[in-house]
């Protein structure tokens, strides 16, 4: 729990822009992953921010990696199989709001995954 009494996150870190965080990309198929410094905006228009409390390289993950995967786009950050608090959200998000416990899905498209550490 926070010092607040909630168990996500504090209204100070809501309303935070630009963010950085270490993240295991994928620059290409069949190479190590890079461990690397990034920045990750606010949220936009239907997008969720979330901190990722733990994470793993799954089958899709790894499948990406090795290059078979038709979906899969380079450079991408792996590691979507796990859970987090949602940090912050877009406007017109509904369905979740700062603090929910979440388990974040697959999605190609490193665009639209907004993990934060």
């Amino acid at each position: 729990m926070n010092s607040n009494g909630s168990h996500g996150t504090t209204k100070k870190q809501q309303q935070r822009g630009v963010i950085k965080c270490k993240a295991a990309i994928a620059w290409e198929a069949g190479k190590p992953l890079s461990i690397e410094d990034v920045e990750v905006a606010p949220p936009k228009k239907g997008e969720v921010r979330i901190k990722i409390v733990a994470t793993g390289v799954c089958h899709t993950d790894a499948y990406t990696l090795s290059g078979q995967d038709p979906e899969g786009v380079f450079p991408s950050i792996l590691g979507h199989e796990g859970g987090g608090i949602v940090e912050s959200v877009g406007e017109g998000v509904t369905s979740v709001q700062p603090g929910d416990f979440v388990v974040p899905l697959y999605i190609p498209d490193t665009k639209r995954i907004l993990f934060i550490c």
